[in-house]
């Protein structure tokens, strides 16, 4: 709470400068209108919790929520501002859904290119959330080892996947059929919620990965059928990084085509020419090397 009152008191600063920075480790900057902005999405994640729960009592088939809001949030920490993030709206929302609507088993996936270290800490000592990054290997903000997998009553509870650079569509499916399904068949969840990144694409500028918009409109599509699957259709996304706009913009797009039952549009807006050959064998061994941690 003394973070989000020091955040409101620095309004006026920002007011007065123009802009101001807010942490050390990244380009978190404040402008004037930043804790409003923070807040309502925030607020619109939680909003989002009510209304895709409210769906599922009325239907088997609820809507897929998606906050698209500004500031992101998985790095922010508990404490404070990181890497463009200032509040944790999907931890915010998993606590939101367990206190609220008594969602208590929540399944965190967060495929954005950089570890959430925020949303990590968080939960590392909670049995009752589940966090399971992919990110690449050597990534800001230097987190989310092999070895994080939670503390205490929580141990177990924490997944990371460093992948290496490089890896993209083939690399992901191979995640998600053989890491993301099993964890979260066996954690059995309430909710699943979704940190999307989409800096991960091959055209984004901060990164080194290869996933085009083929292969975020099948994560949407496989996510959205595992959540149908383990707990009644309740599934969130929240938008992330994701830092060249047309990419972004149409990846986003393509993850709403999965979620109506849409044919994606991956063949008309990627461009084969600018792949090459994944790392398939290095991500390979990290895969069987998280799947022998966790015994998957």
């Amino acid at each position: 709470m003394g973070y989000v009152k020091g955040l409101e008191r620095a309004m006026q600063k920002a007011e007065d400068e123009g802009l101001i920075f807010l942490d050390n480790s990244g380009p978190t900057y404040a402008t004037q209108s930043t804790y409003y902005e923070s807040m309502m999405a925030a607020g619109a994640s939680l909003a989002l919790v009510d209304s895709v729960v409210a769906a599922s009592k009325e239907t088997k088939n609820p809507p897929v929520g998606f906050a698209l809001v500004r500031p992101p949030g998985h790095h922010a920490v508990p404490a404070g501002p990181m890497g463009f993030c200032v509040f944790g709206n999907i931890a915010v929302a998993a606590r939101y859904a367990q206190q609220v609507h008594g969602l208590q088993r929540v399944f965190i996936i967060d495929y954005d290119v950089h570890h959430g270290n925020g949303t990590n800490d968080a939960f590392y000592n909670d049995p009752d959330i589940f966090f399971l990054s992919t990110h690449q290997d050597g990534s800001y903000p230097g987190t989310g080892k092999m070895t994080e997998v939670g503390a205490g009553p929580g141990e177990g509870s924490t997944l990371n996947l460093p992948l290496p650079g490089g890896s993209g569509d083939e690399t992901m499916a191979y995640v998600f059929e053989e890491v993301i399904v099993p964890a979260a068949q066996r954690f059995k969840p309430d909710i699943i919620l979704v940190s999307a990144g989409f800096d991960a694409h091959v055209q984004d500028p901060l990164a080194g990965m290869q996933f085009t918009t083929g292969t975020y409109y099948r994560l949407a599509s496989d996510i959205r059928r595992l959540a149908h699957e383990l707990c009644g259709g309740r599934c969130i996304f929240f938008l992330e990084g994701g830092y060249d706009l047309k990419s972004l913009s149409n990846s986003v797009a393509d993850s709403f085509r999965a979620f109506l039952g849409d044919k994606s549009l991956s063949s008309r807006l990627d461009n084969p020419a600018v792949l090459y050959d994944e790392p398939s064998l290095y991500a390979r061994q990290a895969i069987d090397k998280i799947r022998s941690i966790h015994s998957l």
